[in-house]
């Protein structure tokens, strides 16, 4: 998943179709919500700290080859703001019933 602002550059079809044809899903924060905006805008710092800025990157190539492993890899890492749960973990804690409710 992909999540932006609502920018014309993010939302522009030619970005769309490639962020579509590398295996991401675009979405978008909701209109007005700048909460939401910073929220994205941290995940992009935090990838790039992370992962590109660690990584060798000789051409754009090499880094659209290692995208995959790196989101595998920061979905399935545990995080500060997820109470030490990885993003996958903590998206599944709303799937699973709730233990011990009274019906």
């Amino acid at each position: 998943m992909a999540l932006s602002d609502n920018g014309s550059c993010y939302r522009a079809h030619e970005t769309v179709s490639f962020a579509q044809s590398i295996g991401l899903v675009p979405c978008f924060t909701p209109v007005r919500s700048p909460q939401s905006n910073g929220m994205a805008e941290s995940c992009v710092k935090t990838f790039k700290r992370d992962y590109v800025y660690v990584h060798d990157r000789p051409d754009a190539q090499s880094v659209l080859a290692q995208l995959p492993r790196w989101f595998e890899d920061y979905n399935n890492h545990p995080h500060k703001a997820l109470r030490m749960k990885s993003p996958r973990e903590f998206i599944r804690s709303f799937h699973q019933p709730a233990a011990n409710c009274a019906v």
